[in-house]
């Protein structure tokens, strides 16, 4: 501690005496830091050591399959599928941790060869501005970002592979914050900061924005493969020069190291002209180029001939999604820090382009968002990958179809999928579920299959067993009298809701307890650290990336809807959602709780692929009726009314005329 003149100390027992608040110029000098680098304090951080320990309330959930995609096309030999999962990215990150989910058990942690990830820092509000330039608004208070990020980051620690990379895209907004946060997170690795060249952004009443950072941390044992910059233009022969052994190379160097700096070789081939090394290297080997590149001008145009590109992703990726980059982007970097059949995961899913670009270069993926509209423009995005532009030459098409991949529920589940599970699958998901630690035993002859965090023991209601019974009065005061004195003061039992013949969280008998974790689930709220919130989705495309957290899960409740098509119009009539408003827990009345409809207007009767996307805001008028004006359909019409909560409807219209 800071030695305290007479005079503070003075004034601190009178502070103390009179229970009056210290001030803050007193915090480190009664609690100086015991860091020997730097850190960024703040309201709200968590120890790390309590993040992995649940202790912010998000917990690990388990994985339900949704659909399996393209099942008829090739997989890997280990039997991987790349994944698209919907829910929040905490909680899937802790899932991936806790490595206990079957879906991914020893398969994902610790094996992540490269993360990538571009959070939210703008949205598609953050385009708008009266010039029609980019305009930036905060989405979230610096400190709540910082945790917000932070303790995402430090799960990605624990599971990249001990070969593996990280690369963070962020903006002069926000990355000044992240930076540091990283350095404490990734302190042992080698960092490196990308300048990514996006176009001049901005109003003439400052100064333009040009470029947004990358910042990448990686060991020197970590994968990567440097890019070789090869020129196209004809003009590049007048800078080539043959060394000693006939090869090839530019004369700009990229440093100032003298005649041992490195040299960019061009073709092996000795006995080739300039022009004819120009000519071989322009179709073998082609390679694109970061827009910032060290060297002499002139090279530096000719290199420079195929950029990476800006925000003007080409017309053929456009997938209408705020924030998307370019394919190309992502493949330099992923090309860089990875190899064929390696892991790339992006838990900030957004348009999919990550997914997309794995997926052409023969990575395995993961792809993680919260938000319905990113959830099925990635679907769409993999699902026809095959008309979407080659990566190495943009005017011919990719041609190939995705490799199998599966959709994945995360805090966010299907009761019918559930009760259809495999009875060993079965027991094995709501034990995931509810935190209980797998831990067979019998007490009394009563079979137990696990225990609780609280050490607590757990049985299953094994309710194919016991088809004509239930959980009631009569069951548990047989079961208390066979273990009753063997056991604590607390017992759950996991069970159908509907097989449940209680309405309380838990029955007592004498000084013991049985709760009841029904399925679907009503909170116990003394069960949990935090309350369980669903993640609200948008209802108009300026809120499409909003940073919120759910903590949780929750089953899907089909909203109800009644609507008509005629003459190109889809007119929702009612509207009616069955989980209520999560602050007043009253029920949200007609159109104020639908969010979106995502529409396939030629639906061919399999894959739904989104073709547009109607938000709240933009089709509910001030009478509250909503109207969809679709143009160009074909003979069906599929469309997937979606809630604030995410419960979907779907329904198909066929059309009188399949011309529209």
């Amino acid at each position: 501690m800071t030695e305290l003149s007479q005079r503070e100390k003075d004034f601190l027992i009178e502070k103390l005496q009179q229970g009056e608040q210290l001030p803050d110029d007193f915090k480190y000098k009664l609690f100086p830091t015991t860091q020997k680098e730097y850190e960024l304090v703040y309201a709200g951080k968590m120890r790390k050591e309590d993040i992995l320990a649940d202790e912010d309330g998000v917990t690990a959930a388990p994985l339900q399959i949704e659909r399996t995609y393209n099942g008829d096309r090739e997989s890997y030999p280990d039997g991987w599928k790349n994944m698209i999962v919907f829910g929040d990215n905490l909680q899937f990150l802790k899932t991936i941790y806790k490595n206990e989910d079957p879906l991914i058990k020893d398969k994902v942690k610790g094996k992540v060869k490269l993360i990538y990830i571009d959070p939210p820092f703008a949205t598609a509000s953050d385009f708008k501005s009266k010039e029609g330039q980019l305009a930036y608004s905060d989405k979230i208070v610096d400190s709540d970002f910082a945790e917000y990020l932070r303790r995402r980051l430090i799960l990605c620690k624990e599971l990249l592979d001990k070969e593996g990379s990280i690369y963070v895209h962020l903006d002069s907004k926000k990355g000044h914050l992240i930076k540091i946060i990283l350095d404490e997170i990734f302190r042992d690795f080698d960092f490196y900061e990308i300048v990514w060249v996006c176009g001049l952004m901005g109003s003439s009443n400052t100064y333009p924005k040009s470029h947004e950072t990358i910042y990448c941390y990686k060991k020197s044992s970590s994968t990567f493969n440097p890019p070789t910059r090869i020129g196209y233009s004809k003009r590049i022969v007048k800078a080539l020069q043959k060394d000693d052994e006939g090869w090839f190379y530019t004369r700009g160097r990229e440093s100032s190291g003298g005649t041992n700096a490195l040299k960019t070789y061009i073709s092996r081939d000795s006995s080739l002209t300039k022009k004819q090394a120009v000519e071989e290297a322009s179709v073998k080997r082609p390679q694109y180029v970061w827009d910032v590149w060290m060297g002499k001008k002139e090279l530096a145009e000719e290199f420079n001939d195929y950029p990476v590109g800006t925000y003007a992703y080409t017309k053929h990726e456009k997938t209408g999604y705020p924030t998307q980059k370019p394919e190309l982007l992502l493949k330099r970097i992923i090309e860089a820090s990875s190899n064929e059949n390696d892991i790339v995961l992006d838990f900030f899913g957004g348009s999919g382009t990550t997914a997309a670009v794995a997926e052409k270069l023969n990575r395995k993926w993961i792809t993680c968002d919260i938000g319905k509209y990113s959830y099925y423009t990635i679907q769409k995005r993999l699902l026809s990958i095959q008309q979407s532009r080659d990566l190495n030459i943009r005017s011919k098409k990719y041609q190939n179809k995705s490799k199998s991949f599966i959709t994945v529920n995360n805090g966010f589940y299907d009761i019918e999928k559930l009760f259809s599970l495999q009875h060993q699958e079965y027991q094995e998901f709501v034990l995931n579920l509810f935190e209980v630690r797998p831990k067979p035993k019998k007490i009394a002859g009563i079979e137990f299959q696990g225990e609780r965090k609280d050490g607590y023991d757990v049985m299953i209601w094994k309710y194919w067993e016991h088809k004509d019974a239930a959980v009631d009065e009569d069951y548990l005061e047989i079961l208390h009298k066979n273990i009753g004195k063997k056991v604590g003061d607390r017992i759950y039992i996991i069970a159908p809701a509907n097989s449940v013949q209680f309405i309380d969280d838990y029955y007592e008998i004498g000084n013991v307890r049985y709760y009841f974790l029904k399925v679907p689930y009503q909170i116990i709220q003394e069960l949990h650290k935090e309350k369980f919130k669903k993640f609200r989705q948008p209802t108009s495309s300026s809120n499409v990336n909003s940073l919120e957290n759910a903590v949780g899960f929750h089953f899907i409740r089909q909203p109800e809807v009644k609507s008509s098509f005629k003459k190109g119009t889809i007119t929702i009539e009612a509207f009616k959602a069955y989980y209520p408003d999560e602050d007043t827990l009253e029920d949200i009345p007609g159109l104020e709780a639908l969010a979106m409809v995502v529409v396939d207007k030629d639906y061919n009767g399999k894959e739904f692929l989104m073709s547009d996307v109607f938000f709240a805001a933009d089709i509910v008028d001030e009478n509250g009726r909503a109207q969809i004006t679709i143009e160009d359909f074909g003979a069906k019409i599929s469309a997937v009314y979606i809630d604030i909560y995410g419960n979907e409807f779907r329904e198909v219209f066929t059309t009188k005329n399949a011309n529209g």
